[in-house]
Order: C-alpha cells, then sequence, then structure tokens
C-alpha cells in the first residue's frame, strides 16, 4: 500500500467480568474488536485514540480481508479498504513512525464486538430486542478498559470523526486527565434539532419494517428496507448535494423490487436506491439503532456531570484542542463547531479552529485528507 499500512488483522478485547451500564443493566462480559497501526513506545505514552462515525469500523486503515471470517457476512469487500487509509501511515497525518493508532469497533456494534447479534449467553441465542440500550459514556468506558488493559494510561491523543467526535468530547471530558490532545472533526457539542428529528426518522424507518420484529430477526429475514430508508435519509446529509448529483449521472434507471407502484423515473432516484440497498448488505439494522439511539440522547453536562459548559471545560485547561468544520456540511453544521469553540475560549482551554472549505460536504473528513494533514501533523507533532 502507498501509505505503508498493508494486510492488518483485527484483534479481540474479551473484557471477562460484568459490565456495568449507565442505564442500569449489566453485560455479563463483552468483547471489543479493534486495529492497531504503528507501535507503542516503552511508556506507552504515544497512543493516539480514533473513534470512528456512525457506520464505520475498527478498519481505519491498510487492508482486511478477514481471511478467518471471525467478523462475519457482513465484512464485506467494502470493509476491506481502511476508511481512514490516507491519514494513517508512515509519515501521513497520523504519523504511525511515532504514534500508535487504536481504532475500536463500538459496544453494540456488528464488526466483531458483543452487539444484538451476539450470543446472549442466558439464551444461546443473539441478543436482539435483549441487548441493552447504551450511551456515549458506556462506548467510552468499555474502550477505556482495553487501554487499561493495553497499559495505556494517558492518551497522546483522541480524534473522533462525526459521531465519533461525540464520544471523543465525552472521554476528553469525563477523563481529562487521560487525553493531552482533542480533535474532534465535524461534530458538535449539543445535537441540533434537524439532528433530533432526522435521527428519528431514520429510527421510524426501522422500526416500521414489519421484519424487524422489535429488534429479534435474526431467525428471519433482516429489516432491510427499513435499514435502507434509514440509509438514504442520512446520506442525503453526509454527501453534497452536487456530488450526489454528480455521482447520480452514471446511474442507470432501474426498478426495485420494493416499489409496485411508484416508476422510478431518474438517475438520481435510482442512486439513492442503490446506496440504501447496498448498505443492507453490510450494516445490521440493530446495530444501526443502537449508535442512533447514543446519538440522540448525546447530552455531554449531564453524562460528565458539570453545570455548564464553563464548568465542564475548566477541567479541560490542560489538554489541547484542534476543532474543524466544514464549509459545505449539513450533518454537523459549521455553527455547532463554533459553539465548542467559543466553550472553550470561555474556559480558557487553548484551542485552533479550522474551517475546510470543501464541496464535498460532510464526508469530506474521509474523502480530502490534503485538506487536513498539514493541520493534524502539526497539532500531533507539536512539542
Amino acid at each position: 500500500m502507498a501509505n505503508g499500512i498493508g494486510q492488518v488483522q483485527t484483534q479481540f478485547y474479551q473484557h471477562p467480568q460484568p459490565f456495568n451500564l449507565s442505564g442500569g443493566q449489566r453485560l455479563p462480559a463483552f468483547t471489543l474488536a479493534y486495529e492497531t497501526y504503528g507501535e507503542m513506545n516503552a511508556a506507552k505514552d504515544n497512543v493516539v485514540l480514533l473513534f470512528h462515525a456512525l457506520s464505520g469500523s475498527q478498519h481505519a486503515a491498510g487492508t482486511n480481508t478477514d481471511p478467518s471470517n471471525a467478523l462475519g457476512p457482513l465484512w464485506t469487500e467494502e470493509c476491506h479498504h481502511g476508511w481512514w487509509h490516507d491519514f494513517i501511515g508512515p509519515g501521513l497525518a497520523v504519523d504511525t513512525d511515532r504514534f500508535c493508532v487504536i481504532c475500536v469497533n463500538y459496544l453494540g456494534g456488528c464488526y466483531g464486538s458483543t452487539g444484538a447479534a451476539s450470543e446472549n449467553p442466558e439464551t444461546g441465542k443473539p441478543y436482539g430486542a435483549a441487548f441493552p440500550q447504551v450511551n456515549a459514556s458506556d462506548i467510552v468506558d468499555s474502550q477505556l478498559a482495553l487501554l487499561d488493559h493495553l497499559g495505556v494510561d494517558r492518551l497522546h491523543a483522541v480524534i473522533g470523526n462525526s459521531v465519533g467526535g461525540l464520544l471523543a468530547l465525552n472521554l476528553a471530558t469525563r477523563y481529562p486527565d487521560r487525553v493531552s490532545i482533542v480533535i474532534p472533526v465535524a461534530t458538535a457539542l449539543v445535537v441540533s434539532n434537524l439532528q433530533h428529528i432526522l435521527v428519528l426518522e431514520q429510527i421510524l424507518a426501522i422500526e416500521n419494517d414489519p421484519h424487524f420484529r422489535g429488534g429479534d430477526y435474526y431467525e428471519g429475514d433482516a429489516p432491510k428496507r427499513g435499514l435502507a430508508l434509514a440509509r438514504m435519509i442520512s446520506h442525503k446529509t453526509f454527501i453534497s448535494l452536487n456530488t450526489i448529483q454528480r455521482r447520480a449521472r452514471r446511474e442507470l434507471v432501474r426498478q426495485p423490487d420494493q416499489l409496485t407502484w411508484y416508476r422510478i423515473k431518474s438517475p438520481l432516484e435510482s442512486y439513492m436506491l442503490h446506496q440504501g440497498n447496498k448498505f443492507v448488505t453490510r450494516f445490521d439494522a440493530n446495530t444501526y439503532l443502537r449508535i442512533l439511539d447514543v446519538w440522540q440522547k448525546f447530552d455531554i453536562l449531564a453524562q460528565a456531570d458539570a453545570a455548564d459548559f464553563k464548568e465542564l471545560f475548566q477541567r479541560c485547561r490542560h489538554q489541547k484542542y484542534l476543532i474543524f468544520s466544514i464549509s459545505s456540511d449539513v450533518c454537523f453544521y459549521p455553527d455547532q463547531q463554533k459553539q465548542l469553540v467559543n466553550a472553550l475560549q470561555s474556559a480558557g482551554v487553548p484551542n485552533m479552529y479550522i474551517t475546510v472549505h470543501s464541496g464535498k460536504g460532510h464526508d469530506s473528513f474521509l474523502l480530502e485528507p490534503e485538506l487536513y494533514t498539514p493541520h493534524l501533523h502539526y497539532t500531533l507533532n507539536e512539542v
């Protein structure tokens, strides 16, 4: 591979003790799937923890074809290429000659971490509807258990993209002494009203699929139509309309079997349906709902036990922040990052605020490494 990271394999952390969740429920044990890039130094103080986005995975760089089939049937060819491959590697934005990067599939995930499709030890069948709700603090705490297992007391940096940025902020404010540099990318301090509505629409799309059956669908047909519709609802906020239009021009007009009366009339409609139908081959509806729920109920003040944002970030004054906005983002609008910057400045927290001028929308952070690399490289390597 051009960036020096070739074939990689997912590793698995087994947490054997019961794990108490913030909602009052308990998992008897859990597994986390994770990958690492670069080597930890002797002091284990060169670690960068990377939180993936809504439908991402632990596989951030290199190629992982999962030859052992440990990651299951959803690990399709689309998953094989690392989603941040052009950012991680020797000499790149996150330089693996200096840093050890760890990326973990979330608790509740569908790529090797314990989730609704995992076996419930009490029944011997998939958890399904019985898998508990989790919030940002639960995901963060599970990953800190992994870091403890690896002997990492303090992170050099935490990076979170999109929904992953919510988790990065949760970690930084709840455990301020465990991280030095915080890099939230295209994310928010507060979930907006528009985001609440869009997330609810996606939840309803899945819940209203007759195959969903409350989440207990693993022994029958999966709620593919509901999950496809949910993906279509979200996709239009991830990709700019200009990009959608450009890609749609290459799409053949097809009549999908899920439509009976309506006839597809344009490449644009066909493109959006294709995106939804493609997604269901690589993702699980219960996982999608769990992560949407994390997003929907994100409340950093309550989760960090702070009265207001000034109190919240005063505990973080020894940290340094690099905040990225994307000018054309209609998923996490730039004013949401500006709110974060204002809160940091009010509390006296050192920060650098970068607006990436891009026409590619929210997904710019996946597609345009050249716009982010100088700032990431400078911040991570600054002495």
